[in-house]
């Protein structure tokens, strides 16, 4: 059992379980009963997404200096306890049964779904490594 850490929107894989849409805003253009059924999320959870403003440093960064500035920020924003509560909560979700968190970005490595996946990992959850 595990989790994935998927672009919302790509097809889903075997036995990925339900898709948590970890985004601060739903897709555009898709209407709210086409979520799941379009592979973006079965259930939206805004509360591990970063912060407006913290997503435009992210979107933003250039340099190793502005992206380590968005990953400190965010770091600091899944800190508080509300996010605390729901990665351990995921953490222990993993140790039973396959589901994925996820955003739309294309490149992971730019986004916050890669903190995301260091935070749940930090939190003793079993990661899909693909």
């Amino acid at each position: 059992m595990t989790i994935r850490v998927v672009r919302l929107g790509s097809p889903r894989s075997v036995d990925e379980g339900p898709r948590i849409g970890t985004v601060r805003r739903p897709p555009r253009g898709v209407p709210k009963a086409e979520f799941a059924a379009q592979d973006w999320y079965d259930v939206w959870y805004p509360t591990l997404a970063p912060s407006a403003e913290t997503m435009k440093l992210g979107q933003e960064a250039q340099t190793p200096a502005q992206w380590a500035q968005f990953v400190k920020k965010y770091r600091a924003e899944m800190a508080a306890p509300e996010a605390g509560h729901s990665l351990a909560l995921l953490a222990t979700l993993s140790q039973g049964t396959n589901f994925s968190v996820g955003c739309y970005c294309a490149d992971e490595a730019h986004c916050h779904r890669s903190v995301l996946r260091q935070l749940l990992v930090e939190k003793g959850a079993k990661i899909d490594p693909n």
